[in-house]
């Protein structure tokens, strides 16, 4: 209850110091989003309350020497997929900010991240339910040019609690280039960087049984042990970045110590995670490069929880994230635990105007490959672990050995994603896509096997005048897999500066050979969208389904519950 009333009370006095001091100003936030849901047993959506919202408040106060801010949040009855550990309101975010020169000085709730967050990332991402936050203090330290030293120590926040391990951690990043005269006349930089966390978790009593078989005695011997448990866990990170030209380079390197948690079975082996990547971009075109290998990265703040919370670190997918809808329909999910080969090629070129492909107008291609592969595992006696279900049996054990360069026998992930951007005349433009998929459902979601699709997409849109404009999207994924092929339509008119009016329906029109796949799973999921802005306020109000399926942005996922009924989402920036 002190920290419910701590927020209204630091905000008005924040608020009168803002009024009084000139040089002082205070900004924030308002987003809140609200269903009245409706039953739908069709696409099996239920009804737990009235009226559900997540809705967040955020203010600000900031000066040129200190920074002050607090959240306030509201989830009493939140939306479908954010039930249970969601539940409740208060104030998790709060923290005082003080600036001098060259050190600045963070205390309360934070985020922070090293490198490409090999070791260390926490980050709020609403859409996903995810607040990984520190409750602690940071030091940042910028004692010369090109040198920048940070400290920190803290809680990692699990909803509406804080997990018992204490998270320290520093980072030390070095732009070379900086005290080099020479680069810096070549517009080249180089940086240098090196990280190390350490988790610090009381061990818990954990028993494993083992079984041994006794063919003298035809039977079988049961013997219990008490795992040691880790009370330290570090993890450390060295990375180089360069940037030269039109080339740009990075490698980064990370290892974590042994970690037995239950998202890896209790298993004692370290952990690795290895990346390079490269591109090159002039007038016209771009290109990039990228690999990255992993083993055993999933780092936690509570070793018995699975799932997107309690997460220390993050790997990103080096798979493109969709923003249409059928080809966001089989999102990829970073295999932290297992480990994985991923690699990411994309170019990029703009044929010129005037030219016989690039036209009146000219010509944007960009084509984009990804592939994921399971790494080299040779698990003890042949025996091959699979995630969760399966790990109990290398419980107290290194589990397997592993090859660095070697692939394992299954594929992940694989797509191969074109797209052809073209204006035809003043007024029309064109967007088409075609991509090639692969997923593998069991490895991701745990079953449904290999789904191969091909997925097609045409977006166009045609500006009547400098108010108003029309934006069609006509998709279609083919499939004879898991649910069979799928459509989807969309509509949107634009009526600048205020209107926006949006259609949509998707529908699963298709035949699959799974025996679980019927006629009363053709289902369309529709919505109906009415958006005003004016000024920093936004209001959505809207109608329709949605389906069952996993939200996902950067390889992290979270399942999302079929639901229907009215929305309204109001959002206020000032």
């Amino acid at each position: 209850m002190k920290r419910f009333l701590l927020f209204p009370a630091c905000m008005l006095a924040l608020s009168l110091m803002a009024q009084q001091d000139k040089k002082v100003t205070l900004s924030g936030s308002i987003q809140s989003d609200m269903l009245v849901p409706q039953s739908d047993d069709a696409i099996g959506a239920t009804k737990p309350e009235d009226f559900l919202t997540n809705t967040y408040v955020d203010l600000h106060l900031q000066h040129q020497d200190f920074e002050a801010g607090a959240r306030l949040e509201y989830l009493e009855h939140p939306l479908p997929g954010f039930e249970n550990d969601f539940d409740g309101w208060g104030v998790p975010h709060y923290y005082l900010k003080g600036r001098l020169s060259w050190a600045e000085l963070t205390v309360g709730t934070f985020y922070e991240q090293f490198g490409s967050g090999f070791i260390l990332r926490t980050y709020e991402e609403r859409s996903l339910g995810i607040d990984n936050s520190l409750l602690g203090g940071r030091l940042v330290l910028k004692p010369t040019q090109g040198v920048t030293l940070k400290a920190l120590g803290g809680k990692q926040r699990r909803y509406w609690k804080h997990n018992d391990a204490w998270i320290s951690g520093s980072d030390l990043e070095l732009t070379v280039s900086d005290w080099i005269p020479s680069m810096q006349q070549s517009g080249t930089t180089l940086t240098l960087g090196g990280s190390w966390v350490n988790k610090h978790e009381s061990p818990d009593d954990f028993f494993t049984v083992v079984t041994t078989d006794d063919p003298a005695n035809n039977s079988t011997i049961y013997s219990t042990y008490k795992l040691n448990l880790p009370r330290y866990v570090n993890a450390w990170d060295v990375r180089a970045s360069l940037n030269t030209g039109n080339l740009s380079l990075l490698a980064e390197y990370a290892q974590k110590g042994d970690d037995p948690t239950f998202a890896n079975g209790y298993i004692y082996k370290k952990g690795t995670a290895a990346m390079l990547s490269g591109s090159y971009s002039r007038k016209g075109l771009s290109l990039l490069l990228q690999a990255k290998r992993s083993e055993n990265m999933a780092f936690k703040s509570d070793r018995g929880v699975i799932g997107t919370s309690s997460a220390i670190n993050h790997l990103p997918a080096f798979t493109q994230d969709q923003t249409y809808a059928l080809a966001a329909l089989y999102p990829y999910a970073t295999q932290l635990a297992d480990g994985e080969w991923a690699y990411q090629a994309e170019v990029g070129y703009n044929f010129k105007r005037k030219t016989a492909l690039g036209g009146k107008y000219g010509m944007n291609l960009k084509v984009n490959y990804s592939y994921v592969r399971a790494i080299d595992r040779q698990f003890a006696d042949g025996l091959e672990h699979t995630s969760i279900a399966g790990s109990s049996f290398f419980t107290g054990t290194s589990a397997y050995t592993s090859k660095f360069f070697k692939w394992g026998d299954h594929t992940y992930y694989q797509d191969l994603d074109i797209q052809l951007s073209r204006k035809l005349s003043k007024a029309f433009k064109l967007n088409l896509m075609y991509m090639n998929q692969r997923y593998n459902k069991t490895q991701v979601e745990g079953h449904g096997g290999m789904i191969h699709s091909d997925i097609f997409v045409a977006d166009g849109k045609y500006q009547f005048n400098p108010k108003t404009t029309l934006r069609m999207e006509a998709q279609y994924l083919s499939t004879k897999d898991d649910e069979g092929d799928w459509v989807f339509g969309l509509a949107e008119l634009s009526l600048a500066p205020h209107w926006m009016l949006t259609v949509s329906d998707m529908w699963n029109c298709g035949d699959s050979d799974t025996s679980v796949y019927d006629e009363n799973t053709h289902h369309h999921y529709y919505q109906g969208l009415v958006t005003y802005n004016t000024g920093s306020h936004r209001l959505q109000v809207g109608y329709g389904r949605t389906r069952a399926g996993y939200n996902c942005s950067g390889g992290v996922c979270r399942w999302i519950p079929a639901q229907k009924g009215f929305t309204l989402s109001y959002n206020y920036n000032f």
